[in-house]
């Protein structure tokens, strides 16, 4: 488990690093293509569509062939995808570019759903909160991305060459990393014995489970919740260089350097978000993260200056960097589900990123980036509002992670005399098994959640 959650670590800092390496170099981009800001943010629309068709696809996806594969084929897409980036300028095709921005978007969604399953699964060993630590790596690696993008430009190495040495690395890394970052997935805990004549659980099963996330409230909720997250991290990705750019008439170089302070900020809050959440809990802590990136977003986008404007930047990147490990963490705390919720709540942020492109983009044109970036304030309220909606599920909630019955279907007839139920969290065997026709079954341990079946 300790050598999974160190090569997990390692593998969000490396998806953090090449991301920002992206990010940094969209100003030259644009120059290089001769793009404006609308059209720029029509290439990102196109991406955003293909991360959430994948999404969509994304839980059934881990559901049937498991994360390390899942994981391993987004790894190959993804590095695909940035040679295709760096190649696009080099040789003037839009064309070339928006394939490539396609396939970094679904690449990118098909691995975070599996990515955020283990660490959750990693958090569920250490019984302790660890989910941030992830996404502050992610941080880490955005900040190094950052970094390095801040130098290539000013070095002025072409994107090609920067992209292309990225993309090799990246993939060789998780070719390595992937297999031992993975946990195997525990002995079935339950053996669900069927009853005479059921029949054997059908195709599609996977597809099923992920669907049916769908029409769970809850998850539904904290889906908007990290939607405004996610609008409101996504949008500095693309625009915050721009902005800084365009609204305060500096160079790239330094434009970079100020989304290294947001990212920074993000992953201070996130390392210390552990401490944070184990004690003042997910609620007091998402509410206060939301009205800090409220603030600091309305900081920057009024600022009458570069400094003033980059005090905003931390606030918004300390306000912005627990929602979505929080909202993550909340819907991943039934392991049976958690693939299909995680993809749910990954829709949410991709819709985000559909959104927030173009209108950004076109109301950049009008009003300028940096004024345009104040539209998702509007967004950002709902993780406020909302912020309760984080807390433990109770735990006789239909699909609670601790003490709940989670029916588990044999075949097609749910409910009926045919359908096993997994108490999760409970060590006691059924008492009352023999009144529905069958023996008492004993507990079964399987570590600090027992597992136990009563078979109807």
């Amino acid at each position: 488990m300790l050598r999974a959650r160190t090569l997990l670590l390692g593998l969000y800092g490396l998806l953090g690093l090449t991301v920002s390496s992206w990010l940094a170099r969209l100003p030259t981009v644009r120059a290089s293509l001769d793009l404006t800001t609308g059209q720029l943010g029509t290439v990102l629309l196109v991406g955003a569509v293909g991360s959430l068709v994948t999404v969509l696809l994304a839980g059934s996806v881990v559901a049937r062939w498991g994360s390390r594969v899942t994981i391993l084929a987004a790894a190959v897409v993804f590095s695909t995808a940035s040679l295709l980036l760096g190649l696009a300028p080099t040789v003037g095709s839009v064309p070339v570019l928006v394939l490539g921005v396609v396939l970094m978007s679904a690449s990118f969604a098909l691995g975070n759903v599996p990515m955020n399953v283990e660490t959750v699964a990693i958090e569920r060993a250490m019984g302790r909160t660890v989910v941030p630590q992830f996404h502050a790596a992610f941080s880490l690696g955005s900040v190094a991305g950052s970094v390095l993008g801040a130098l290539a430009s000013w070095v002025g190495v072409p994107v090609l060459v920067h992209f292309g040495v990225v993309s090799i690395g990246a993939l060789v890394w998780r070719l390595l990393a992937v297999p031992g970052a993975v946990l195997p997935p525990p002995p079935a805990p339950v053996a669900a014995v069927q009853h005479h004549g059921a029949p054997p659980a059908r195709r599609g099963a996977g597809l099923r489970s992920a669907l049916s996330a769908w029409r769970d409230r809850r998850t539904l909720l904290i889906g908007v919740v990290v939607m405004s997250a996610a609008l409101s991290e996504g949008s500095a990705n693309n625009w915050l260089a721009i902005a800084v750019v365009d609204g305060f008439a500096q160079t790239e170089a330094l434009a970079a350097a100020v989304f290294g302070v947001f990212v920074a900020s993000m992953t201070a809050a996130r390392l210390a978000g552990t401490r944070l959440i184990d004690r003042f809990g997910r609620v007091a802590v998402l509410a206060t993260s939301g009205v800090a990136s409220l603030v600091g977003l309305v900081t920057f986008g009024l600022a009458p200056s570069l400094p003033t404007a980059l005090v905003g930047v931390v606030a918004w990147g300390l306000g912005a960097g627990l929602v979505v490990p929080i909202g993550m963490a909340a819907v991943s705390g039934d392991p049976l589900r958690a693939a299909g919720r995680v993809a749910v709540v990954s829709a949410f942020a991709s819709f985000a990123s559909i959104t927030a492109p173009p209108l950004i983009g076109l109301a950049a044109e009008a009003v300028g980036a940096r004024r345009a970036l104040l539209l998702i304030t509007v967004v950002m309220l709902a993780s406020i509002l909302l912020a309760r909606t984080v807390r433990e599920e109770p735990a006789g909630a239909p699909g609670a992670g601790t003490g709940t019955v989670v029916p588990v279907s044999t075949g097609e007839q749910v409910g009926d005399a045919r359908e096993a139920h997994v108490a999760v969290g409970d060590t006691r065997a059924p008492q009352d098994v023999g009144a529905l026709g069958g023996a008492a079954a004993p507990a079964v341990p399987v570590g600090q959640r027992d597992l136990v079946a009563a078979a109807r």
